[in-house]
């Protein structure tokens, strides 16, 4: 009886047969030489096809033409006619890979590749997704602290310039006690607008779901909340009340294509709230907030932050933000204390933090040019990062601090220095018996939300997430007692934000005990406590002030 074989292959059926050799080219010299050094009889060839199938997304695996390359140059040959077929290709051409090759470089044909190596995009099935406008029908306290915030912010508002930053160190509750002040001023204002913007959908989201949370204790009538980023799309037309929470980038879209639309959203918003306002003054970002905070002389505007300041060294920059705000800035009071962060650990809504360094010998030379970059760029180079994660000492010191940490820590975040470089961490850890996973810009929604899920249970194995550009703000994990980042940055605003999701007190579900490693490496600049980074920019609200 013949055995009629199944249509496709996945990939990693693929990678399971391919020889050893082709499995090492695949995966890359950094990584096996990263593997010899930790345990060399981790080198077999069933762990590198596991470490080859886990080194991106599948979809990835596709899009990027040299790992879509490799895997078509290890079909079998039958399966390689297969495929020559599925996309239309003569199946006896004597130049079959080649011709493969060239055709699979055609993003047209994306979905037979998909359909033939059997990689499924995870969908985003409507009913999972909240709805783009929902109507939120009226305990949600505050502590002293935050409630003296409160209270001192509506006062700045309702006077001339009729704007101000709120500073509340990160965990310190910033959203709720905002979220009390645009309660009140929608309470008295029924039937008007707040806006809040914010540049990243965890943000954006955060925000949505918190006003739902207030509003059912705070509010004294049902109010309407409008989700304006992503694949949200109201009719802003028909926003004249309520609750609307837009993305910058969706909305300066809206106001090139439509100014007329904003300055209507102007005239019925009595209060615009930024989010992370040191990205306020942001060429792109700062008419679309002007155009919509004066339109109407009793639009108030708000802005929330735990950095008030754009830069680390900048100070006319710096002055800039101030400006832009009036020189307003309300923050938080803790009598008895000359820093609100030390009352915050003390009082345990923050953890007390231990911050240590892992001195690298990384093996980047740094070329005059590259200085010069340093010097002038607001931040860390792409191209320097990427030599940083290539670094295979670099990366066998972080492994082995992961791992030590993993012993007293139940919950760990790791900041990595590229994409490439958190899958590289996290498939090297899931080999060694850790629970690893990575979450980038790349991995999609419901994925994402699994995995995150999954990290603010309540299992009491070990967990690290290997990260980059997505978990600095709008995640929240309170479970999450170490950090450890290995992403060099000159920005005090990015590190702070990365310190952040390690440092909840366990009066705020989080923990008594933190612990920060900071990954130094030569010639690049680090930093080093929450509390200095707290008050950095205070020499420039003052100065504006006086």
């Amino acid at each position: 009886m013949n055995v009629v074989e199944a249509p496709g292959i996945s990939i990693k059926a693929v990678l399971a047969a391919a020889p050893e050799d082709e499995l090492r080219r695949f995966i890359g010299l950094s990584t096996i030489n990263v593997l010899s050094a930790l345990d060399p009889t981790l080198l077999t060839r069933e762990n590198l096809a596991q470490i080859a199938t886990r080194s991106s997304d599948p979809i990835e695996m596709l899009r990027q033409a040299i790992t879509r390359d490799r895997i078509i140059g290890l079909l079998p040959l039958p399966k390689a006619r297969e495929l020559a077929v599925k996309l239309g290709l003569r199946e006896a051409d004597s130049s079959l890979y080649e011709k493969l090759i060239a055709k699979a470089a055609d993003r047209q044909v994306e979905f037979l590749l998909r359909d033939f190596f059997g990689v499924v995009v995870s969908e985003r099935a409507p009913t999972v997704s909240e709805p783009a406008e929902i109507e939120v029908k009226p305990t949600y306290g505050l502590f002293s602290h935050q409630r003296q915030v409160a209270k001192d912010t509506l006062a700045a508002l309702r006077r001339h310039p009729c704007k101000v930053v709120v500073h509340m160190p990160t965990g310190a509750g910033k959203t709720r006690t905002a979220m009390h002040i645009v309660a009140e001023i929608l309470n008295r204002n029924p039937k008007r607008l707040v806006v809040w913007l914010a540049q990243s959908a965890e943000l954006l989201e955060q925000a949505a779901d918190e006003f739902e949370r207030a509003w059912t204790s705070l509010g004294s009538f049902p109010s309407k909340v409008y989700r304006f980023w992503g694949s949200h799309e109201p009719d802003l037309r028909d926003a004249r009340a309520g609750f609307l929470v837009a993305g910058f980038g969706k909305l300066r879209a809206l106001y090139v294509r439509d100014a007329n639309m904003i300055m209507c959203l102007g005239d019925r918003a009595i209060l615009t709230v930024v989010d992370e306002a040191h990205q306020a003054i942001a060429p792109t970002y700062r008419s679309l907030i002007t155009n919509l905070h004066e339109k109407k002389p009793d639009n108030a505007l708000l802005g929330l932050t735990a950095t008030p300041g754009r830069t680390w060294a900048d100070i006319d920059t710096d002055a800039e933000l101030s400006d832009f705000f009036g020189n307003n800035k309300i923050m938080l009071q803790t009598p008895g204390y000359d820093n609100p962060v030390r009352y915050l650990i003390d009082q345990g809504y923050l953890a007390n933090p231990t911050f240590r360094t892992l001195n690298t010998e990384a093996g980047l030379s740094l070329k005059e040019c590259d200085l010069r970059e340093l010097s002038s760029d607001y931040d860390i180079s792409e191209a320097i990062l990427e030599r940083l994660a290539n670094d295979e000492r670099r990366s066998i010191r972080i492994l082995t601090t992961i791992e030590e940490m993993c012993q007293t820590h139940k919950r760990l975040i790791v900041f990595a220095s590229t994409v490439s470089h958190a899958h590289q961490l996290a498939s090297i850890l899931q080999l060694r018996g850790k629970e690893a996973f990575v979450v980038t810009g790349n991995t999609d929604k419901p994925t994402r939300e699994r995995i995150l899920a999954k990290f603010k249970g309540a299992a009491l194995n070990p967990m690290v997430v290997c990260n980059f550009g997505v978990l600095t703000t709008g995640f929240d994990a309170p479970q999450t007692s170490a950090v450890i980042i290995a992403r060099p940055t000159r920005s005090l605003v990015l590190y702070s934000q990365m310190v952040g999701r390690a440092i909840r007190g366990v009066r705020a579900g989080g923990n008594a005990e933190a612990e920060v490693v900071t990954v130094v490496d030569p010639q690049l600049p680090g930093f080093g406590s929450i509390a200095d980074a707290f008050v950095n920019w205070e020499d420039v609200w003052n100065e504006q002030r006086t």
